[in-house]
């Protein structure tokens, strides 16, 4: 590599694309955990602005020394505001061409707002979502693996709780995620609402009297276990013909107990049956 600096020509050694004598090829080489700004698709408005945490990998031959680290933060800045299911398989196209490399992996995690209403005020407030991508490529330049994430906090109340106990029973936060492979596209909100729907109530950033009342009384009406929660919400999956498998598990923090409690299911989804 040539450059020219102050008028002077001075030659610049390629050291990642020296010859590397030990014949090993490597799975996986790239950037982790790089935070950048992007923009992702949002139902209600259109786009949203977020920080993401991002992986990015591709695979090096034997006989290269090492890739080139910064090619792959220039793919991520070209690509920032077209970060979606939809644009994903020419992001791992680019990154092979660009690296000459026959696989691809990348990994997007980013925070999620949703503008959520209070169940009886109405009042407004924004709640955090974790949502992710991530998808591979191999040597056909076909995607081989994409799957949606969706962490979406709940509020449940145990049902062992309500039997034995003659004042209430205790009730927990916990977090659901959900992994889905898909034939087209769908909005991660449609994920959130599934899981939401499964809980024994929702979780809200801003409540007012007349909404604690309602959602400490809906919670106990509705009691659920860990495993009440993964079955409900692979019940409702299963009738999803978009959805071709799906992975759940569901983690309470215990409020009674130094320890969660966990529940986790994996199911091919073919024709609404699981």
């Amino acid at each position: 590599m040539h450059v020219q600096r102050m008028g002077i020509e001075t030659s610049m050694i390629d050291v990642q694309n020296m010859y590397d004598y030990r014949m090993i090829e490597i799975d996986k080489v790239g950037v982790k955990n790089v935070k950048y700004p992007i923009t992702v698709l949002d139902k209600a408005n259109g786009f949203q602005h977020t920080i993401a945490t991002i992986d990015m990998y591709v695979n090096l031959p034997h006989n290269y020394k090492g890739t080139h680290m910064s090619r792959f933060v220039e793919i991520l800045h070209e690509n920032k505001n077209m970060i979606n299911m939809k644009n994903f398989p020419n992001i791992l196209r680019e990154m092979k061409d660009r690296l000459n490399a026959e696989s691809a992996h990348l990994e997007v995690r980013f925070p999620y707002f949703m503008n959520k209403e209070a169940p009886i005020s109405k009042t407004p407030s924004y709640l955090e979502y974790t949502c992710g991508f991530s998808g591979s490529m191999d040597g056909s330049g076909v995607m081989k693996v994409f799957i949606v994430s969706v962490s979406t906090p709940i509020n449940t109340l145990c049902p062992c709780s309500k039997e034995i106990s003659e004042y209430g029973a205790h009730n927990q936060r916990g977090i659901v995620k959900i992994d889905v492979r898909f034939k087209k596209f769908f909005w991660i909100e449609d994920l959130i609402n599934i899981v939401e729907s499964c809980a024994s109530s929702g979780i809200y950033s801003i409540l007012k009297r007349e909404d604690e009342k309602y959602i400490t009384e809906r919670a106990f009406q509705n009691p659920k276990f860990v495993e009440d929660v993964v079955r409900d919400v692979a019940e409702t999956l299963s009738k999803e013909a978009n959805i071709t498998w799906f992975a759940i598990e569901a983690e309470n923090f215990e409020s009674i107990h130094n320890h969660s409690a966990y529940a986790y299911l994996e199911r091919k989804n073919k024709g609404g049956c699981i």
